[in-house]
């Protein structure tokens, strides 16, 4: 295995571990320690903070060693305010070419949405059914920045999603519901703008829970 290829599969590995919330925020990753427990040379691991780095996912510190970023929430803000205003443009560049098959597996992936209680199931249906939206662009460098924005994002979205529970996921099954009704109607000007409300509503959400970004740094 080529250097550069076992760097991205150590930067795969770092990037789940952080996204399911085995790292979360302020965790110290340290160098050595995990090369030991992936049985490789410490090449490949620095290589990968680096590529993580570069996704906004760690912190690297010069003679200090490396970190899983953490936000305050003034930079969630941002991040959210970014996505209100860049996602729309996403789903746009996608939607005029989403097939009535495409819809269909929306609904269905819906269906599995409002079926299931458990936070961990319904963060990757959520990402899964937002993306299928957006699987057909043509716009690599802005799905890239979408991409990075739902990824630093990710540990705060679990942890409001288990602070409120399910008493509110009408509310988002609601406008799950009405993007994709939007879409099968290819009215494609008001799904822009319910996906635009979908992410402003959160990001209004998670402003009342200033709990959510007191995380103890490891």
């Amino acid at each position: 295995m080529s250097a550069d290829v076992a760097s991205r599969r150590i930067a795969d590995q770092l990037r789940e571990r952080i996204l399911d919330g085995r790292l979360p925020p302020g965790s110290r990753i340290i160098q050595d320690e995990l090369a030991d427990e992936l049985h490789t040379s410490r090449l490949p691991v620095r290589e990968a903070l680096r590529i993580l780095e570069a996704k906004g996912l760690v912190i690297l510190r010069a003679n200090q060693g490396a970190w899983v970023t953490r936000m305050d929430m003034r930079e969630c803000e941002l991040n959210y305010q970014i996505r209100e205003r860049l996602e729309p443009l996403l789903l746009a560049e996608s939607a005029p070419r989403l097939s009535p098959e495409d819809i269909n597996e929306l609904s269905r992936l819906q269906d599995r949405i409002e079926q299931t209680d458990d936070v961990e199931e319904f963060l990757v249906l959520d990402r899964e059914l937002h993306w299928a939206t957006y699987r057909h662009h043509k716009a690599e460098e802005l799905a890239s920045i979408v991409a990075r924005l739902w990824d630093t994002t990710q540990h705060y979205r679990r942890a409001f999603t288990r602070l409120t529970g399910t008493h509110r996921r009408w509310i988002i099954s609601a406008e799950h519901r009405l993007l994709i009704e939007a879409l099968r109607d290819q009215d494609f000007t008001s799904a822009q703008h319910v996906l635009e409300l979908h992410i402003r509503r959160t990001r209004v959400e998670l402003s009342k829970h200033p709990e959510v970004f007191d995380i103890k740094a490891e």
